[in-house]
């Protein structure tokens, strides 16, 4: 008991550590949601040219990742492993970010996707110098069980809220995606890469390392991809992980299709993704509060199952539905993606302590590298396969009627993909074998070990 109660974190330390999130999803919720329709209704992007920009921008992050990872990991400064790159990666971060916005005023179709591939790839770069350190500090601030699901609680609150106004905000400020409010779309990213930027230094000046991790011998490549291989539930957690994100990957740019095309229901696409983001904010201290009476399994069991069935459900509504109806579905699945938030990142770090008791070392910045990898290929795939799939089945930028084969694709990416995506983490959940009873056990031998 008195190992748990030394890790207990003081809330300004929560509360600054989480609000560091808010950049990292402000802009890839705004990015997830708003960039494929960007492209293809306010450039008139070719769909195949959009889903190659993406596809190579993100693709880069499969070796950008680890290498970030692996470089953290071996920092050594007076702020520390992770925080320098906090403090001086925050503005580069967020001027990235406004580039992706932009117009050139280039007529060629080709020359458009080189320079939306360059800029995205120079915009993960730079996002991963900022976010890799700042994820792989979660492990490193409390050893304790329940501690780190309450940081990662306080870290999804700031994430989801931000979520909230990347979806609400930009579409008050630009109005119609249409080619004649690009200059909107160039500001509105500038004032939101900016904004993203400046919660790091928060998170800088708000927490500190251990100095016992920083003062560990340094692992070579190859002792840490070694450790991440033969580390069991690590393997099971990104399993976890990346079915998880791909589905929230997929639902974000999507379900802006959905409503718009049909439900018919654009001009209510704020309330209805509101709510599932207020809602989903709201529902953060259930699953802190099932994770404190069960084992992190079964609450993302619960929690991503419910959340399956009701994007079944949201799925085989028909148009004319009322939008009473369609707020209520949003507010349910608000709750299972508030469990998609919090769980699968909640579960990693224990993975980082069954790590140190088999090698002596910790490897932070790798796990958490390859973990964002898996996202990021996990992304890859996903929206540009999306687009791909729209454009094969005959979509139309801004048409008044879809066909038949649009609106069927549409829906199955809203449901069927989703379900089936799920389906494979809570597979993985069941295999996970890191219990509370087990982390707590590893955490005592490590204690013993260091005394």
């Amino acid at each position: 008991m008195a190992a748990s109660q030394s890790e207990k974190l003081p809330r300004r330390a929560k509360l600054l550590y989480g609000l560091g999130d808010w950049g990292f999803s402000m802009t890839s919720t705004m990015l997830s949601v708003f960039f494929a329709m960007f492209l293809s209704d306010v450039v008139h992007l070719d769909l195949q040219l959009a889903a190659m920009a993406i596809f190579i921008g993100r693709s880069w992050d499969w070796i950008n990742d680890p290498l970030v990872g692996y470089l953290s990991d071996r920092t050594r400064s007076r702020w520390g492993r992770r925080r320098p790159f906090l403090l001086f990666g925050a503005i580069p971060f967020g001027l990235g970010f406004a580039m992706l916005w932009w117009t050139p005023p280039l007529s060629s179709q080709l020359w458009l996707a080189v320079y939306y591939g360059v800029a995205y790839l120079l915009f993960d770069t730079l996002a991963s110098l900022a976010y890799m350190p700042y994820f792989a500090l979660t492990p490193e601030l409390t050893l304790d069980y329940d501690e780190r699901t309450s940081l990662t609680a306080y870290r999804m609150f700031f994430s989801i809220v931000a979520g909230l106004v990347a979806f609400v905000v930009p579409g008050m400020l630009i109005g119609a995606f249409q080619p004649e409010n690009a200059g909107r779309v160039a500001w509105v990213g500038l004032l939101f890469g900016l904004t993203s930027a400046l919660p790091l230094l928060g998170t800088f000046f708000g927490t500190r390392e251990r100095r016992e991790f920083q003062q560990q011998p340094q692992a070579s490549v190859r002792q840490s991809l070694r450790a991440v291989f033969h580390n069991r539930p690590f393997l099971f957690a990104v399993g976890v992980f990346l079915l998880t994100w791909m589905t929230v990957d997929l639902l974000q740019p999507m379900l802006l299709y959905f409503l718009k095309y049909w439900l018919n229901m654009e001009a209510q696409r704020d309330l209805i993704l509101g709510t599932v983001f207020v809602v989903a904010a709201l529902a953060l201290p259930l699953w802190n509060w099932a994770v404190s009476h069960w084992d992190k399994q079964r609450a993302y069991v619960l929690g991503i199952g419910f959340l399956g069935v009701v994007l079944i459900v949201l799925a085989f509504l028909q148009p004319g539905v009322s939008l009473a109806f369609v707020v209520l579905l949003a507010a349910l699945a608000g709750v299972g993606i508030s469990a998609a938030h919090v769980l699968p990142w909640s579960i990693i770090p224990d993975a980082v302590e069954w790590d140190e008791l088999q090698t002596g070392q910790r490897h932070e910045g790798t796990f958490y590298s390859l973990i964002t990898l898996m996202q990021k290929i996990g992304a890859s795939l996903v929206v540009p396969g999306a687009l791909l799939l729209l454009d094969r089945s005959g979509y139309v930028p801004n048409a008044a009627q879809q066909a038949p084969e649009v609106l069927r694709a549409i829906r199955f990416l809203v449901g069927g993909a989703p379900a089936l995506l799920l389906i494979g983490g809570i597979a993985f959940a069941l295999l996970y074998p890191l219990t509370r009873e087990r982390h707590l056990a590893v955490r005592k031998e490590l204690e013993d070990r260091r005394t």
